[in-house]
C-alpha cells in the first residue's frame, strides 16, 4: 500500500508554476508525485492532459511507468481497458489522461499542449527539453531529481525566475522507508560525499565513483561491430544480466540486452538465439549453467579470474573510450552510482568497488577483459608518434 507521507503532504503544498523536488535516495519524490497526478486526474471536472516525461521510454518503463501502475493497482484504480500501452497513455474515468514518454520523443517536447508535467530525473535532461516542455505547460511542472551535481536548474532556473519554489526530501520524509533501506542509508554517514547527496538531499558531489566520462548515445550506429556478450548470472534477488559490446570508431558501444529477475538458463539460451551470434563472456562461477546454455547453440565461454581479477577488469573498462545507448537504463543507473568501497573512516579502498547493483557492469567486465587481447593488437597498428590516447589506443 502507499501511504500518505510527509514526502506526499510538502509536495501538495507547492503552488507555483515550477515545482522544484530535490532530494536523497528513497525519498519518495518520483512516487509522491505520481500519487498527487492521479489524484488530480481523478477530481477534473473537465479533462486534462498530464505529461510525464524523462530521459528515455526504458527509463521511465522501469521506473515512473512501474510505478504508476504500482501506485493505481494498490489502490483499486488500475483498468486495463483504461491503458494504452502503445502510446503509454491512461485515461481516466474523468477523461483526464496521464502520458508518459521519453525526451528522445522530441516530436512530443515540441508538440501540442499540456495541462500539467512532470521531468523525472530533470538532471539527466538538457536545458533545450526543459524549455521546450515547460512552454507549452498550462498550469505547473514538477522537476525532480538527486543533486549529485550542479546543472542547468541551478544555473538558469532557480533564482531566474519569480515562478519557481523548491523543497528537499530525505528518506526521512517517506515514513513507508522499509527499515532496512533506512539502516542501509545511514550506514553511509561516514561517507561524507555519498551522504550528504543520497542521505540530506543537498547538491554535492558523490566522491569515489569506479567510471566517469561515459557517453550516452541514440542507438548503435549501423557501422558498428558486435564483438562480445557479457553475462552475469543471477535469479532472485539478483537478476541476470545481459550486455552487448560493440567496436565503434576506436570505441566500445555498450547495449543492454537483459536485466531480469527469475531467469533460467532455457530463457538466457532461447534469448541469445534470438541475438546476432557473437561469443558470450559468462560469470565463471556458474560452470553448471554455462554448460546448459552451450546446448542451446550458443557460442559461451567463461570468464577468466584470477588475483585481482576485479581490480584489472575495472581498469580495463576505465581505459576505453565508453558509449551506452540510452535505451540501456538499469545500465547507466548502475554507472552512476557505482563507487568504491571505504574503510570505517570513509577513506576509499582502491581498486575495491562495493558489491552490490553492479551485475550489468559485471558484465561489461567480462567482455571488455576478453577483449584486452583485441586491443592491444590495434595499439600496434598506431604511429609510434602519435599521442596514446583514449581517442586512439583501440578504444
Amino acid at each position: 500500500m502507499f501511504y500518505e507521507t510527509t514526502a506526499l503532504k510538502k509536495i501538495a503544498r507547492l503552488k507555483k508554476k515550477i515545482r522544484v523536488v530535490q532530494g536523497g535516495t528513497s525519498a519518495s519524490k518520483t512516487i509522491s508525485i505520481l500519487q498527487l497526478l492521479i489524484a488530480l486526474c481523478q477530481i477534473d471536472k473537465i479533462p486534462t492532459l498530464t505529461s510525464v516525461v524523462s530521459e528515455s521510454l526504458p527509463h521511465l518503463k522501469k521506473g515512473a511507468i512501474r510505478d504508476f501502475k504500482n501506485i493505481m493497482k494498490a489502490h483499486g484504480y488500475w483498468k486495463e481497458e483504461l491503458w494504452h500501452d502503445t502510446d503509454k497513455i491512461y485515461t481516466f474515468e474523468t477523461g483526464s489522461q496521464i502520458e508518459f514518454f521519453g525526451a528522445e520523443q522530441s516530436e512530443k517536447l515540441r508538440g501540442g499542449r499540456r495541462d500539467r508535467g512532470f521531468m523525472n530525473e530533470c538532471n539527466t535532461l538538457s536545458l533545450e527539453a526543459f524549455d521546450e516542455f515547460e512552454v507549452r505547460t498550462k498550469e505547473f511542472v514538477f522537476c525532480d531529481f538527486n543533486p549529485t551535481n550542479e546543472f542547468w536548474l541551478f544555473s538558469e532556473v532557480i533564482g531566474q525566475r519569480n515562478d519557481v519554489e523548491l523543497i528537499i526530501l530525505t528518506y526521512k520524509d517517506n515514513e513507508a522507508c522499509p527499515p532496512e533501506i533506512v539502516k542501509s542509508i545511514e550506514q553511509r554517514r561516514n561517507r561524507e560525499g555519498w551522504f550528504k547527496v543520497y542521505g540530506l538531499g543537498l547538491l554535492g558531489e558523490v566522491e569515489g565513483r569506479v567510471y566517469t566520462g561515459w557517453n550516452e548515445i541514440e542507438s548503435i550506429p549501423h557501422e558498428a561491430r558486435l564483438e562480445r556478450y557479457g553475462l552475469d548470472f543471477g535469479y532472485h534477488p539478483d537478476p541476470c544480466a545481459i550486455v552487448a559490446v560493440y567496436y565503434y570508431n576506436g570505441g566500445y558501444i555498450l547495449d543492454e540486452t537483459a536485466y531480469q529477475l527469475e531467469m533460467s538458463n532455457r530463457e538466457i539460451g532461447n534469448t541469445f538465439k534470438n541475438l546476432p551470434r557473437a561469443l558470450v563472456i559468462a560469470d565463471s562461477a556458474e560452470p553448471k549453467s554455462i554448460d546448459e546454455i552451450k546446448m542451446y547453440g550458443i557460442n559461451i565461454v567463461p570468464t577468466v579470474k584470477g588475483a585481482d581479477s576485479v581490480r584489472h577488469g575495472i581498469r580495463a573498462v576505465q581505459d576505453q573510450k565508453i558509449s551506452v545507448t540510452k535505451r540501456s537504463a538499469s545500465l547507466l543507473k548502475e554507472y552512476r552510482n557505482y563507487l568504491w568501497a571505504v574503510d570505517k573512516d570513509g577513506h576509499v579502498l582502491p581498486g575495491v568497488p562495493e558489491s552490490g547493483a553492479d551485475h550489468l557492469l559485471d558484465a561489461v567486465r567480462y567482455a571488455v577483459t576478453s577483449l584486452v587481447p583485441v586491443i592491444r593488437r590495434r595499439e600496434m597498428f598506431i604511429p609510434s608518434s602519435a599521442p596514446k590516447t583514449r581517442s586512439n589506443v583501440g578504444v
